[in-house]
């Protein structure tokens, strides 16, 4: 058994920037749990993990988020506040799958979060096995399971109706990031096309991911067990914003195993020609993949209450939500890029 205190008892009444007692290592030593650290990210919220796992069970019970830099340490204290407030709105078997706020304990004079750990392995480890997204059945089966989750989270969390709004900020963003790009004014003339045909559709407010994709799904057989990283939540904002990411996500690296110029395995239509060659696939090519991509983005703009028609301009959007908002230059460059090539010139139909 752990010895960690519930937040509520140990900070009960005092603000999440109040001083921190006790240090990270001293919690660990007195959890009677081993520590196995997964990695430190070198990105402006760069952050160690690491799991608290039972040496009896062999299963991680705890999570503790340690953060390296100012910006990192703001992020897990966003976290912290918007999972208590999650906590409360969720049913029992959905509450299961998203992590817990326990503690707040000191590293190197910042606050780190403890969480309780979600079951499930990563679903990015199943889709980077040999032959994984090759497999109709098998992808067909990752998309059902989000989907199901997804639909389930949303109802949960549902708020008032408001017009889509895929912006966010995203414009302000990329003008501020991309302004030495001699194309930004016309990508952004391009996008605000977009976000005004998107703003026919209605659709409730409800609690927002912000970075819905496999590295922080987690899956055990045909259901979604876990969902981590909540530091890009949002308690009401745009839903679409969720299953647009997701959707991108798993189409952009299905030639991560093809050589250049080559055809990828199990997807007629698609060669690896382009840095977002899956995902132009997915917008517009034909097969089995495409057909289940936009499937996924239809029947849940349909179970939201809009015009599934909308799913490639939410596509759109969500590709330039990538280029504004990511932390990495180089991948955000590119998904400008591949919103260039895949946007008309013109504002196009729906």
């Amino acid at each position: 058994m752990t010895s960690a205190t519930p937040l509520s008892r140990t900070f009960a009444g005092r603000g999440h920037d109040a001083p921190i007692r006790r240090a990270l290592w001293h919690y660990l030593r007195d959890s009677d749990l081993r520590a196995l650290v997964l990695g430190a990210s070198k990105d402006p919220n760069a952050k160690i993990t690491i799991l608290l796992v039972s040496p009896e069970s062999g299963r991680p019970r705890l999570a503790v988020k340690a953060p390296t830099t100012a910006a990192a340490e703001r992020a897990v204290q966003a976290e912290a506040r918007l999972l208590r407030e999650l906590d409360g709105l969720l049913p029992g078997r959905l509450r299961g799958t998203v992590p817990s706020v326990v503690n707040m304990v000191e590293f190197e004079g910042r606050a780190a979060l403890v969480l309780t750990a979600v079951p499930g392995t990563p679903m990015t480890t199943a889709y980077l096995e040999w032959g994984h997204t090759r497999s109709t059945a098998r992808v067909a089966a990752d998309f059902a399971a989000v989907g199901a989750w997804i639909g389930d989270f949303q109802r949960a969390t549902t708020g008032e109706s408001a017009e889509m709004d895929m912006d966010g900020g995203v414009a302000s963003r990329l003008q501020s990031r991309f302004s030495d790009e001699p194309t930004i004014d016309a990508d952004l003339d391009k996008l605000a096309a977009i976000y005004e045909r998107l703003r026919i559709d209605r659709v409730p407010r409800t609690f927002v991911h912000g970075d819905f994709w496999c590295g922080n799904l987690l899956r055990d057989r045909d259901r979604l067990t876990g969902v981590v990283d909540w530091e890009a939540a949002s308690a009401s904002g745009e839903p679409v914003r969720d299953l647009v990411r997701f959707a991108l996500m798993y189409a952009l690296y299905l030639d991560r195993r093809t050589r250049a110029g080559r055809r990828v395995a199990g997807h007629q239509g698609l060669v690896a020609d382009s840095w977002g060659a899956g995902v132009a696939y997915a917008l517009n090519g034909s097969g089995w993949f495409p057909e289940l991509f936009r499937r996924f983005l239809r029947d849940g703009f349909v179970r939201l209450g809009a015009s599934p028609e909308s799913w490639r301009d939410a596509a759109l959007a969500g590709i330039a939500e990538v280029a504004a908002l990511t932390d990495d230059d180089a991948f955000a460059r590119r998904h400008l890029q591949l919103f260039e090539h895949l946007c008309p010139n013109r504002g196009a139909p729906r």
